[in-house]
């Protein structure tokens, strides 16, 4: 290593740091900006035909940096990771100034974003399959879990970071969300090209472009059926029955059944199998996949809850609930930001095993106590638990990151890397897609009741309270999530005009819908919450499972050794 290299591994941390802060502040600062930036571009998201837009606006950015970011990680391998990562960079700055001057209107305005947003993800996707792979190149092994604590840590924070972000910027103007990116995009373009080098090891191996293609192809249908999944399919509340959607999930597990075929014969494989015979690093990966299906539907189940049922009930209008919701769950990101280079720091010493099995246990702690608050919680309990999930998905986050890259020979790190990070990024869409089916399920069996009779005797004749009561639960939800007053939105204002005054206040009022959908929301978050203590419990024995620390060699390996027995 260079002479200078303890000044390079901290140059190294804060660039790929920041980039990765941008990658997961742009995959979560939409959501709150939602309701401007369609307003912005003149398209009603809860109107009939519209919910692929919202569905794509937020899943579109997660999906192309699942099915990249492996194969990106693998060009990094070949070609050089920070010349791949300084690619990265540039992309996402373009994409993002292109956001930004999005002039149309209506559909296909939002055509532009979606396809930009894509691009967007393209460069993200190139940041984060690199940044991991450059820094464990930097760090030697003995500090590797503090640079990848802090690196993880703050990435995911991001994604909390960006909720308050949106809150603040969308109301001045939607095309801030996006324009706060170029400054820090071109910064941090030039910095990486001026300071960041190949010090790694490189793999002079040909692309696997079978394994490419059937990898990418069969993981977007998988990920396009798991989204129209939960968008209401004819009568049903929900589109798992919907050929098209049998479809695409057959031919996509039908395709990552051939990948794996061809990665078993190919010659340089995009997917190394081998790799998964080292036990810390399977283990590892397997934690990764199973806390982030806990963890990926949490936020929005959350951003739900408050914004449809708890601020409403509390005094906040519809209008300003997207940016309190953010700034309601700062507790859970400054956990995230307590615990994770301090787990990291002490997994350097001690080890990742402990500090990641009890994160694990800890976050299954945390869900249940969420799902033994009443609804209309008070707020120091909420705030100490997100505190406390924080902390306990910190003190797993960075250990568990800094095992599974320790484990890694020097020259496959970036497709371990990317290998380690699609599983974390697969499970966020399929965390939403379970996450959203069990609440509808909830929803879907005590919800259609309520809604009759709530909105009949608050005026509504029984004829309208019956259609509206059977429009799909995901229609309640998207409202609730998107910052609008669910009941004046499904009514529409030609049906609010016909009832007396007092019956269109009560029902135009911040508490009508929150009090009438609080027991229906309550049953399904029940289920969404008890998956989540069981993955986050199967998640802490396959992490306990990894075996004893594991420190790969930095040198070449011809071979990838079996792990360390526990």
């Amino acid at each position: 290593m260079p002479v200078d290299s303890d000044r390079y591994k901290w140059i190294a941390l804060s660039n790929t740091t920041l980039a990765v802060l941008l990658a997961t502040i742009d995959g979560s600062i939409v959501l709150i900006a939602m309701p401007d930036l369609f307003r912005g571009i003149h398209l009603d998201p809860l109107q009939s035909g519209n919910s692929f837009y919202l569905l794509w606006m937020i899943l579109g950015f997660l999906v192309v940096s699942s099915v990249l970011v492996v194969s990106l990680g693998r060009l990094g391998d070949l070609y050089g990771r920070v010349r791949m990562y300084n690619l990265g960079f540039i992309v996402y700055t373009v994409a993002s100034l292109l956001l930004t001057i999005d002039w149309l209107h209506g559909r296909a305005g939002a055509d532009w974003l979606i396809g930009f947003r894509i691009v967007q993800g393209v460069g993200a996707a190139f940041l984060v399959a690199n940044s991991v792979a450059i820094l464990t190149d930097a760090f030697p092994a003995n500090q590797r879990g503090l640079a990848l604590g802090i690196n993880n840590v703050v990435g995911i924070s991001g994604m909390f970071i960006g909720l308050v972000l949106g809150g603040v910027l969308a109301p001045i103007s939607w095309r801030l969300i996006f324009l706060v990116s170029v400054p820090f995009g071109l910064a941090g373009t030039i910095w990486s090209y001026r300071s960041l080098r190949e010090i790694g090891i490189r793999s002079r191996a040909p692309i696997d472009w079978a394994g490419n293609l059937t990898f990418a192809t069969g993981l977007v249908l998988v990920m396009i059926g798991i989204t129209y999944g939960i968008r209401p399919y004819g009568t049903h509340p929900m589109g798992w029955e919907s050929p098209f959607v049998i479809a695409c999930l057959a031919a996509g597990v039908a395709l990552l059944a051939c990948f794996l075929l061809v990665e078993t014969r190919a010659a340089a494989p995009m997917f190394r199998l081998q790799l998964f015979r080292i036990r810390a690093f399977t283990f590892g990966a397997l934690s990764s996949f199973l806390s982030a299906i806990a963890r990926g539907g949490l936020m929005f189940m959350l951003i739900i809850w408050l914004q449809g049922i708890w601020l409403p009930e509390h005094g906040t209008n519809f209008a300003d609930t997207p940016l309190w919701a953010g700034i309601r769950m700062l507790p859970l990101t400054v956990g995230f930001l307590l615990a994770g280079p301090l787990s990291g720091i002490l997994s350097d010493r001690y080890g990742s095993r402990g500090f990641a099995t009890g994160g694990m246990v800890g976050s299954a702690v945390s869900f249940g106590l969420l799902l033994l608050l009443p609804v209309d919680f008070s707020y120091p309990v909420f705030a100490a638990i997100l505190l406390l999930m924080g902390l306990s998905m910190g003190a797993f986050a960075s250990p568990n990151r800094a095992g599974v890259m320790n484990s890694l020979p020097a020259e496959h790190r970036g497709a371990g890397g990317g290998m380690n990070q699609t599983f974390q990024n697969s499970a966020q869409v399929l965390s939403i897609g379970i996450f959203f089916t069990l609440m509808i399920v909830g929803l879907a069996a005590t919800l259609p009741h309520t809604l009759a009779s709530g909105l009949t005797a608050s005026g509504v004749s029984p004829a309208t309270a019956a259609r509206i009561s059977h429009l799909p639960p995901v229609s309640v939800l998207f409202a609730a999530f998107l910052g609008y007053n669910p009941a004046k939105e499904l009514l529409g204002p030609h049906v609010l005009s016909h009832l007396s005054a007092h019956n269109a206040a009560t029902i135009g009022g911040r508490g009508f819908f929150p009090h009438l959908i609080a027991g229906p929301f309550r049953h399904g978050l029940h289920e969404a919450f008890a998956f989540a203590i069981a993955m986050c419990l199967v998640a802490a024995v396959a992490s306990w499972s990894r075996g004893k620390r594991v420190v790969a060699p930095v040198v070449h390996a011809t071979e990838i050794e079996q792990s360390e027995a526990a």
